[in-house]
């Protein structure tokens, strides 16, 4: 079972910078797909973007409209981590974040990850 832990939520300025960041203890992550998926008050889930393994020949996914320029995922792997950097915030991207992962990039907005992370809450306010 893979536990998945996110951290660097918190609360930020419009146009302030956040870092989350997906670890796994004692596993690296290089071996799976982690995607970011987030959940604003209300609403559905929304798969923000996901990067295929190390190993993998796939692309992974592109970011939606909403945070494409400000949003960007990247390795660690001299650590196996995973981070999210968040730029521009902008109150609509308040939202609870999860990692999550799975053995490749799941079908665009299917969310069918494996495992899941408990989430970090981001909080922009207007």
């Amino acid at each position: 079972q893979l536990q998945l832990v996110e951290s660097g939520g918190g609360l930020a300025q419009v146009g302030g910078s956040l870092r989350l960041s997906c670890a796994a203890s004692g596993v690296t992550l290089d071996n799976y797909a982690i995607g970011w998926v987030r959940q604003a008050p209300g609403k559905e889930r929304e798969e923000v973007i996901c990067i295929p393994s190390t190993r993998s020949h796939s692309s992974g996914t592109d970011y939606p409209d909403s945070v494409k320029g400000r949003f960007s995922i990247s390795r660690d792997h001299a650590k196996g981590t995973v981070y999210l950097q968040m730029n521009n915030l902008k109150p609509e991207d308040t939202a609870v974040y999860y990692c999550a992962a799975a053995w490749g990039c799941p079908w665009p907005g299917s969310l069918d990850y494996d495992f899941w992370g408990q989430g970090t809450q981001v909080t922009v306010p207007s």
